[in-house]
């Protein structure tokens, strides 16, 4: 999210998490501080193998709840991280998943960071906007609650609404919900949350 109007419109359906881009390569990366920044929902900062330095510089710019990570962070530099940012601030980790063998990864950063997030393998960092055979979730036995990503899109309330694991907090609504990269068809989420929540 990076316009002001969008970013209000979207934060008065009564969302959770709205997610800002601070990759330089990615086609939603926010490059300057929207006019207007949400109030009503945590803001989360989405990193690709940044600094520590350049992730608490926009913890601090844009008053970020959360700290999302998808590169290849360590669980040494997350205990670092967490070490500077104090309790205050969630951090999730994201995983391209594909089969059962790639929630392995996932076991050294335990009781490490706050969530997980499980997206799509696929050749990019993220937004591949495709989906995964979510049944491999079965086999998710962790202690840390976790994200559902991964090109979920209009036509999934009711898969969406099936999927039941002890540990899915919420699902990560993206690319299929968007006119153009960051910005969000209100319609459409507005639907897709009302089917959702019948």
């Amino acid at each position: 999210m990076r316009e002001a109007e969008n970013i209000r419109e979207v934060e008065a359906l009564g969302i959770d998490l709205m997610g800002f881009i601070f990759w330089p390569k990615s086609s939603r990366y926010v490059s300057e501080r929207p006019a207007y920044l949400p109030t009503q929902c945590k803001r989360v900062g989405v990193f690709v193998d940044a600094s520590i330095e350049e992730i608490m510089q926009k913890v601090q710019d844009y008053a970020l709840d959360a700290i999302q990570l998808h590169g290849h962070e360590s669980p040494d530099y997350i205990r670092q991280l967490s070490s500077v940012c104090g309790d205050s601030i969630a951090t999730i980790k994201a995983f391209n998943i594909a089969t059962t063998a790639d929630l392995e990864a996932t076991k050294p950063y335990e009781g490490i960071v706050d969530y997980f997030l499980f997206d799509t393998k696929g050749k990019m960092v993220g937004g591949n906007g495709e989906k995964f055979d979510w049944s491999v979730l079965k086999s998710y036995t962790g202690k840390t609650p976790f994200l559902l990503s991964g090109g979920i899109g209009s036509d999934d309330a009711e898969r969406v609404k099936a999927f039941n694991h002890p540990k899915c907090i919420g699902i990560d609504l993206n690319s299929r919900f968007e006119l153009y990269p960051a910005v969000k068809d209100v319609e459409k989420l507005k639907e897709f949350i009302k089917q959702i929540r019948l």
